[in-house]
């Protein structure tokens, strides 16, 4: 059997056990949830970093309509594979803690989700990268509206909105795409042959930009993600946050740029302006938030509207910085929302100035969330700082103006998280966090996880970068011809 479609449908047939496991769901979910890591990590190990498609999958799906099960792994999309199946087995251990109504459910929506996450990165069929793009939205949505918070429903229904509307209108630039191919294919080598007019290119990239926009999110298509992130779930935040904002920057890389190269030589511009907006602008909303959640969902905006900046600015630099930043943001991400949790799990309160002095009573979170901190913020010697710094180098590649807004967000991100950490974890204990208990056994194991990951990527970050640069290289060569000759 062909290893990538194992990779693939190992999820899907995880959550079909999820739904009859029964009392047992739980633990088998943390078993199970460690297969699809295995599989990546045999990918990986037998990777070869060029810039070629491997591990190829081409079957006829629906073939009188030009459809065909058509699925790869470059440089590029290895590193979504290693980002999705390393956070997933972090996201449901990271749940145990909970007493979640219908476990079964819940973990065969996770898996079902994880299975479209991974459709999404190794599509090669235009297709079958919708079709991964809708399997992973709708278990979202169900695991917001049914273990989410008290406004769930109505923050739900404006995620959906947002989302299945960009979804649309880019499934309509799709099916165009599809026709003006001299087979009526949907392969996406046959997208990136197309010699397509610049104001056609011009509509097709605001058709797929919308979409991704609003999945990272970018500014100003950001609305929904911090009332999202906010009533979802922890596990369902982390999920959003860690992993599904990664469709969109990816569907930038590998589908909106390349296939419309002349539409982003025209717009990109206006794309990159968007993006610092979001920087500067969510930092600075950051510094005024009271609740630990939103805080650290606008901080999420400003991070990820760096990366697109670092994207659009379509250098090496920009390139390579947002596919490493992409992994580390995930990690990030992940670690300050599961701190949040149990700091709400144990207080009941998500606002800071009612916390104040648990590094006394419990030195141990007090210890991982500082680092994790300092990676968000991007020290030296943490995972943020190389992908920060790429990024930065790249925008400042782009246009020195540029550089100087985008680099405020480790000037305003290191403000409101040190503020916030001195908030909760510094300072006098009060009634509340006199009596707060230490981390246990599995927060330990999560917490451990993440603090590893940010320091050992911080000082050996080469690994990684590794993977994508020839297929970032040979991108990047790609869609520069096709400018010039236009």
């Amino acid at each position: 059997m062909e290893i990538l479609l194992l990779q693939i449908f190992i999820p899907l047939i995880a959550a079909a056990v999820m739904l009859i496991a029964g009392k047992s769901a739980r633990s088998l979910a943390g078993v199970l949830s460690l297969l699809p890591l295995a599989v990546t990590a045999y990918m990986y190990v037998n990777f070869v970093p060029d810039a070629s498609i491997q591990y190829l999958v081409n079957l006829p799906w629906v073939p009188q309509f030009g459809i065909n099960f058509k699925a790869g792994v470059d440089g590029i999309s290895m590193i979504l594979l290693i980002l999705t199946n390393l956070l997933i087995p972090i996201i449901i251990l990271s749940s145990f803690k909970h007493e979640i109504k219908n476990q079964s459910a819940f973990y065969a929506l996770i898996f079902f989700m994880q299975s479209g996450l991974l459709l999404v990165f190794t599509a090669l069929d235009g297709f079958l990268f919708y079709v991964g793009w809708e399997i992973a939205l709708i278990p979202i949505y169900f695991i917001c509206a049914l273990w989410g918070g008290q406004n769930r429903i109505q923050v739900n229904l404006k995620f959906f909105i947002y989302t299945i509307a960009g979804s649309l209108i880019m499934l309509l630039a799709i099916i165009y795409l599809h026709l003006q191919t001299p087979n009526n294919s949907y392969d996406i080598a046959e997208f990136y042959k197309l010699n397509l007019d610049s104001s056609t290119q011009g509509w097709i990239f605001w058709a797929f930009f919308l979409a991704f926009a609003i999945k990272m999110p970018v500014f100003p298509f950001h609305t929904w993600q911090p009332d999202t992130y906010t009533e979802a779930p922890t596990a369902g935040t982390m999920l959003l946050s860690g992993i599904m904002l990664k469709m969109g920057i990816y569907g930038v890389i590998r589908w909106l740029i390349p296939v419309a190269p002349l539409g982003f030589h025209d717009w990109g511009l206006t794309a990159l302006v968007l993006s610092i907006i979001g920087v500067v602008y969510a930092s600075i909303i950051a510094f005024t938030q009271n609740d630990i959640k939103r805080l650290i969902a606008y901080s999420s905006i400003a991070h990820v509207g760096l990366i697109s900046a670092g994207i659009f600015a379509w250098n090496m630099q920009g390139l390579q910085g947002a596919m490493i930043q992409m992994l580390n943001h995930g990690i990030n991400v992940v670690g300050m929302f599961f701190v949040a949790d149990i700091i709400i799990r144990r207080m009941g309160t998500r606002e800071l100035d009612q916390l104040g002095g648990i590094a006394k009573p419990a030195p141990k979170l007090a210890i991982a969330f500082l680092i994790i901190v300092l990676g968000t913020v991007a020290l030296p010697l943490t995972n943020g700082f190389i992908g920060e710094f790429l990024l930065l180098m790249g925008v400042y590649n782009y246009n020195i103006y540029f550089a100087a807004l985008a680099g405020l967000t480790i000037i305003l991100g290191a403000v409101y998280m040190l503020r916030m950490y001195q908030k909760v974890m510094l300072g006098v204990t009060n009634e509340r966090t006199t009596i707060f208990s230490d981390i246990d056994t599995t927060e330990k194991s999560v917490l451990l996880i993440v603090s590893v990951l940010i320091i050992v990527i911080g000082i050996y970050p080469q690994p990684i970068l590794h993977i994508s640069e020839a297929a970032i290289s040979n991108l990047l060569e790609q869609v520069n011809q096709k400018i010039l000759v236009q």
